[in-house]
């Protein structure tokens, strides 16, 4: 099964498996709000034959932490947090835009090249940003 095909409730299973570790099925169903066990554990089958989550003998499923390198390559985890790694580039460059803008006070001539591209970087990179975070936030 390839990455792009790990998506939706598919997806939302295993970032539930990701941050509670452990879990029985109808635990997983309840959580996530299926209506069916059987919805939960086909979600979870696709999980299980991608190689994303695995079984162990007293039937409760886990996330393989290697495979979350692959399916959340654009965010980064911080403790229990993810967040789109463009995040930081994002506050970087707005600190970056912020205070070359309060330099150039002094030297006007090159203030409209500065703005436009300065605006241009940055309002791109927060437009992803805001894009994965609205992609994270609608698996929750």
């Amino acid at each position: 099964m390839a990455k792009q095909e790990i998506r939706g409730n598919t997806l939302r299973v295993y970032l539930y498996l990701l941050r509670h570790g452990e879990c029985e099925l109808r635990e997983i169903q309840r959580a996530l709000g299926f209506s069916t066990p059987s919805l939960a554990s086909y979600h979870l089958n696709r999980l299980v034959k991608a190689g994303y989550v695995k079984q162990n003998e007293d039937g409760k499923y886990y996330a393989v932490k290697d495979a979350s390198n692959e399916l959340l390559e654009d965010y980064t985890k911080l403790g229990f947090l993810l967040v789109p790694q463009s995040l930081f580039f994002s506050v970087l460059f707005s600190i970056l835009v912020a205070y070359f803008s309060y330099r150039s006070l002094a030297d006007r001539a090159f203030v409209p090249f500065l703005a436009a591209s300065a605006l241009g970087a940055v309002g791109s990179l927060w437009y992803e940003t805001f894009k994965l975070v609205r992609k994270l936030r609608a698996l929750d």
